[in-house]
């Protein structure tokens, strides 16, 4: 065997072979600590460096010490920066006070129930208390990842749990909770405005409808004197009559008049268009959009510099409670829809409409990423998504994994030769293909029909008696044996999967969530398991990441099962929403109309051709379905390769689908 060794050039585990795997995995182990991952990499480098491998619990013991020691390097790096009074002000956020009321910290998290300007004020007053704790957001030796991970767990614990850690994990879980705390209060005051600006624009088309109703009939009886007249006007003309007297025949002069300026004041402009009824809803958008001016850092591309020099002028404004917009304030950004609004009469520029335009436009800049929030998580500079110049250089040279060429060119030549194949197909075979016909120059689609025989329903239905019936828990149980995912319901501390009597109170605990009947009745079904315990396990353990994972084994397993090959190869996937009625306050929940009334919001499933779920999200119910479709497809953890997937209209948008393309 030695022999053996040292003709392939390997070498025994020593002292050495040690510390230059730990001090290789330390980088690993600060950007990620889970364990199976690191034990992965410890093995990856021991071939790399082709040392014999040492019994498994050595490298357990490696991995353990590694992680230590990258989790007391990450605890440093946030700890060590701190100065004694953002200690205190760290101690006083999880100090219980002497009423027994909330804390600090808690009522840091508060989410806002609902989008209003009182609720924005909430926020913004969250955020300034986390900003004035000053707290260091640049780390080299902190990687983002392990920085998230830090602040999930900091929100799962209550305020007094940090009082179990010593001082420097406490401090450190803390500020990397309230950097991205931060973020997210950030975030939702962002939220906030674009909800509101769309509330803004819905209560101006409700008025226009409103005034519609009220001044109907009135505005039908302008319209029966308008023909009256019309009609009295052409017959004067074709019979060559004077045409006062024939208007005085139908309708009193006096009459005529009252009729005009009752019409004037009836009408509505040309394009039947709201805005001029928004100028109402001012004052009460004034009770929050001066400190969204001045608490939030905007930053822009060069296209939409002038309307950033818009909001620097209406700050500058706010802050000298000035009335007027001075002259040579920037008017490019005004909207052609806007602009007969911002003038008056007098060619002044209208403060009230100059403030609206801008801060409407604000919100559909930050949609479309023109302008981003300095500290946001959701809309940050796009650069920032992107990989470096340095690695894109080095990804070009060594190869990269785009399914498209890098020419646009060439990319517009390839593209328009496989439409005119595709084409040129269809063309020499119409004849032949089922269901596609040519009909004055249109390619027409048959409507696909039902197609499943009746002796298929027939033994459907057959093999489904044959099922034998079993409780939910059973099934439940069964599943986790045949898969596992139960493994990857992590303890977010500690990091350990449930054993033992933890693994039924988690199955508890997902009955409960997952048929919507509620921790308390479960725990009052369940002897033996409390409530307690099935809320600490939903807290700790039934977790994003977590859940994620969990779903992907399950999905992973159905995929391998020869039976799910007869359905499809899991290249192909749909997604579609589904309404749920919410009954408490939530800024993803919102009324539409289309589903009669009450306020809800949107589950958006992706599902295979082998039908399984493979990702879920929630969004809000009036959001568009194609800006979520992305998230499925490339944030999904299983290992289906999707290559060709369906939505409807909502969730189709044809720079979405070019953007799916590479």
């Amino acid at each position: 065997m030695e022999e053996i060794r040292k003709y392939y050039g390997f070498s025994n585990f020593s002292a050495q072979s040690y510390r230059i795997i730990s001090q290789a995995l330390l980088p690993h182990a600060i950007e990620n600590s889970n364990a199976l991952f690191l034990i992965g990499m410890t093995l990856e480098e021991m071939r790399k460096r082709k040392i014999i491998l040492p019994a498994m619990t050595t490298i357990e013991r490696l991995v353990w010490e590694t992680r230590r020691r990258a989790e007391e390097k990450v605890y440093n790096s946030l700890y060590k920066p701190l100065s004694p009074w953002q200690k205190q002000q760290l101690e006083k956020l999880i100090d219980t006070p002497s009423d027994k009321s909330k804390t600090k910290l808690g009522w840091l998290r508060e989410i806002p129930g609902q989008s209003s300007p009182d609720a924005f004020l909430k926020v913004i007053e969250r955020l300034e208390y986390v900003r004035l704790l000053n707290l260091s957001t640049e780390s080299e030796n902190i990687h983002s990842n392990r920085l998230l991970q830090l602040a999930r767990l900091g929100a799962r614990y209550e305020p007094h749990s940090f009082r179990r850690f010593n001082e420097n994990k406490r401090y450190a879980i803390l500020v990397a909770h309230l950097l991205t705390l931060s973020q997210d209060l950030i975030d939702q005051a962002i939220e906030i405005h674009d909800r509101q600006i769309m509330i803004l624009q819905s209560k101006g088309r409700k008025a226009q409808e409103e005034l519609q109703k009220q001044n109907g009939k009135s505005i039908n009886e302008k319209v029966l004197h308008f023909a009256d007249i019309g009609e009295a006007l052409v017959k004067a003309r074709n019979e060559e009559l004077d045409p006062f007297e024939v208007l005085e025949k139908i309708m009193p002069w006096e009459r005529i008049v009252d009729s005009i300026e009752e019409a004037t004041r009836l009408a509505r402009p040309m394009d039947y268009d709201y805005l001029d009824l928004l100028v109402t809803r001012f004052s009460y958008l004034r009770k929050y959009t001066p400190v969204l001016l001045s608490k939030l850092e905007f930053r822009t591309t060069q296209a939409s510099e002038p309307l950033l020099r818009a909001l620097n002028v209406l700050r500058e404004i706010n802050n000298n409670k000035k009335r007027h917009i001075p002259e040579g304030a920037p008017l490019d950004f005004v909207p052609k829809r806007w602009q007969k609004h911002v003038y008056d009469e007098d060619g002044n520029i209208n403060r009230k409409y100059y403030e609206l335009a801008a801060l409407t436009e604000l919100k559909n800049h930050i949609r479309s990423g023109d302008i981003w929030v300095a500290g946001s998580r959701l809309h940050k500079d796009f650069e920032e998504y992107l990989v470096t110049k340095d690695n894109w250089d080095e990804t070009k040279n060594t190869g990269n994994r785009l399914a498209v060429g890098m020419s646009a060119q060439e990319y517009i030549i390839e593209r328009n030769t496989a439409l005119n194949e595709r084409l040129d197909y269809i063309l020499e075979n119409i004849d032949s293909l089922e269901g596609i016909s040519i009909d004055k120059s249109r390619i027409r689609l048959d409507r696909l029909e039902k197609d499943t025989p009746e002796d298929a329903k027939s033994l459907s239905q057959t093999l489904y008696n044959m099922l034998p019936r079993v409780k939910l828990t059973d099934l439940l149980i069964e599943v986790s044996n045949w898969t596992g995912f139960d493994e990857h319901l992590a303890h977010a501390s500690s990091n350990r999967p449930p054993k033992g009597e933890e693994k039924s109170i988690v199955m508890a605990t997902i009955m409960a969530m997952g048929t919507n009947i509620g921790l308390t009745k479960m725990a009052e079904a369940t002897p033996g398991i409390t409530y307690h315990q099935l809320a600490n396990a939903a807290q700790w353990r039934l977790h994003e990441d977590s859940l994620s994972k969990a779903q992907a084994t399950l999905v992973n397993f159905q995929h391998h099962l020869s039976l799910s090959k007869y359905w499809g190869n899991g290249s192909t996937s749909s997604s579609d929403g589904m309404r749920v009625q919410v009954g408490v306050s939530s800024l993803h929940a919102d009324a539409n109309p289309h589903y009669g009334t009450g306020k809800g919001t949107t589950i958006y499933r992706f599902t295979s051709d082998q039908f399984s779920s493979f990702y879920t999200k929630v969004i809000n119910t009036n959001a568009r379905d194609a800006v979520h479709v992305i998230d499925g497809l490339l944030h999904h953890e299983s290992e289906l390769s999707i290559e060709e997937h369906y939505t409807d209209t909502a969730g189709y948008q044809y720079l979405f689908i070019k953007k799916l393309e590479l």
